[in-house]
């Protein structure tokens, strides 16, 4: 019997795994064609061996795009129960990937009940953890204290992690030097930066890269390589610092496909709108067709309270245009830890960015709902247009606020008699139009 360690490992070698097979039913594709871009690193299907509950997805510019959800605890909101709830009520409204960013308290439990108990992708950005874990301040781990927390992430069932790889002891004289208005805004980043500026040494996560892969190839872990340089402002965008961390996370990529470990390479950040579609494109081309992961990305700096909107317009530019993975962004952003709600709205937004994108780029039966819904509202069935819509819960909980006096079934509360739909169907069947 022919073994593998990874889904890429076993695509390489012709062997179609449920996970393959699952994927391409999802995406109706052929399994040969699925193999082939599973082989070639285009599509990672995150997918841990620990992780048995999960349903699995593929993430690649040719498929659906898919979204991401952030959660975890704080030091000043510490309620597991409550994050448990946002990551059902995530699930629910079809988030593909839950990361766990939780920085306070024990984390590994909340951890292990999320890869035993739910079916989405989960991810965690292996850094934050490790002063949780071993109760020790930044300038105290040591190089390896960071490697074991990713082991141990990996043993726990995680299907990805966010590793911040490429900045290097360089990066600090290129911050000092190009006076980017943000300086660095990724957490992980900053926290990478900051150890090797007080310890002197090398950014851990790319010295020992290797030891790193050895760790993925075993528990079958992608690799979501962290983009440090994000810009965290228009101003910072497309800099010399975000693109060439890229051009490191392109070599990176490279050495993870050699050693069958699957990649996700992370995107920006805050860009102008006229700059998303050529952000994608040259990481297209610098990253070899790897899937890229985007964080909106944000077309203006002024909106808080309403960056789930800021980054659906950019998210949906971006997914037009190669980014294969949303990570939501919440009215909370720049504010606060979402709570429930706000998660709700996040990911709303960063659905119908996904789904708007998905159809311009002609995805296989993309706009069949769509069609559906069209269908539903030529006939002023209300029903039929609720299960179409993202949200039923909200849509008609509007409709039945501001009903019509009369004609409940083939009016609204907007138009009334004076309804486009209702009066093309009158005329079409020959009837008498009533207005008054």
């Amino acid at each position: 019997m022919t073994t593998y360690t990874t889904q890429m490992d076993a695509a390489r070698k012709g062997i179609v795994t449920p996970q393959i097979k699952t994927v391409a039913e999802k995406e109706h594709m052929p399994v040969e064609k699925m193999i082939e871009l599973v082989a070639e690193g285009k599509v990672a299907i995150c997918a841990n061996k620990h992780h048995t509950c999960l349903n699995p997805e593929g993430v690649g510019s040719m498929l659906r795009t898919k979204i991401n959800v952030n959660l975890g605890v704080s030091r000043d909101c510490k309620d597991y129960d409550i994050e448990m709830q946002k990551v059902m009520k995530a699930v629910d409204l079809g988030a593909e990937a839950i990361m766990d960013l939780s920085s306070h308290g024990n984390t590994q439990p909340f951890r292990q009940k999320l890869t035993h108990e739910c079916p989405a992708m989960i991810g965690t950005v292996p850094v934050y953890d490790s002063v949780i874990h071993y109760q020790r301040d930044l300038s105290e781990l040591t190089a390896h204290d960071f490697i074991d927390v990713i082991r141990l992430h990996a043993e726990d069932g995680v299907d990805f992690v966010t590793l911040h790889c490429g900045i290097t002891r360089k990066t600090i004289e290129q911050i000092k030097k190009h006076k980017r208005k943000m300086n660095i805004v990724s957490r992980g980043g900053s926290l990478v930066f900051a150890w090797m500026s007080m310890t002197g040494e090398e950014n851990p996560f790319y010295e020992y890269f290797d030891e790193i892969l050895d760790i993925c190839e075993e528990h079958d872990v992608t690799i979501s390589l962290g983009d440090a340089c994000r810009p965290g402002c228009l101003a910072d965008a497309t800099d010399v610092c975000q693109i060439e961390e890229l051009v490191r996370l392109g070599e990176l990529t490279k050495r993870a496909w050699a050693h069958n470990v699957q990649v996700m390479v992370e995107g920006p950040g805050h860009v102008p709108l006229d700059q998303v579609a050529a952000n994608m494109k040259v990481q297209q081309t610098i990253c070899m067709g790897a899937p890229f992961y985007v964080l909106g990305p944000l077309v203006t700096d002024i909106a808080p309270g309403y960056d789930h909107i800021t980054a659906a317009i950019g998210g949906a530019v971006a997914a037009m245009n190669g980014a294969a993975f949303l990570c939501y962004v919440t009215p909370a952003e720049h504010l606060a830890l979402p709570n429930v709600e706000d998660v709700k709205q996040g990911i709303i937004a960063s659905k119908i960015a996904a789904h708007a994108a998905d159809i311009a780029k002609g995805i296989p039966h993309a706009r069949d709902i769509d069609d559906k819904m069209a269908d539903a509202r030529r006939v002023l069935d209300w029903d039929a247009q609720f299960d179409c819509a993202l949200d039923p819960e909200t849509a008609k909980a509007i409709r039945d606020d501001r009903l019509p006096e009369d004609d409940h079934s083939d009016t609204c509360s907007m138009c009334g008699k004076f309804c486009a739909v209702r009066s093309m169907n009158k005329a079409l069947a020959g009837e008498h139009i009533d207005i008054l």
